[in-house]
């Protein structure tokens, strides 16, 4: 796997864990478990985008580089999808604001990895 693409994933974990922790000391086990939920969805989801559009990819052709892109975040949104679903159907105690807290996590270490680059 990419480097950077392994730097990504290993930081939402790790967000997701700290903000666990922090949920955790200031709400309740009920807002940790579900911050957990939300942030494992965005890696998952970030995950399977990162295997879909990397499978498609060969070569320096750019439209089938856009195409492996598409997938990817057609995949991404998928996952996205089925895994609110299954959590919204199966955990009937969850705590939406630390779920999609959780989740919305995971993006910001995208805006820390445009910043790594500069």
């Amino acid at each position: 796997m990419h480097p950077q693409v392994s730097w990504i994933l290993s930081r939402q974990a790790a967000l997701t864990i700290v903000l666990a922790i922090a949920a955790i000391l200031v709400v309740d086990a009920n807002a940790a478990v579900s911050v957990l939920i939300g942030g494992s969805i965005g890696i998952i989801a970030n995950f399977g985008y990162v295997l879909r559009a990397l499978r498609m990819n060969s070569g320096s052709d750019p439209v089938k580089a856009y195409r492996a892109q598409a997938a990817g975040e057609g995949f991404k949104f998928l996952l996205t999808l089925v895994g609110f679903a299954l959590v919204f159907l199966g955990y009937k105690d969850v705590a939406a604001l630390p779920l999609f807290l959780g989740y919305a996590s995971t993006f910001v270490i995208y805006w820390m990895a445009l910043l790594k680059q500069r």
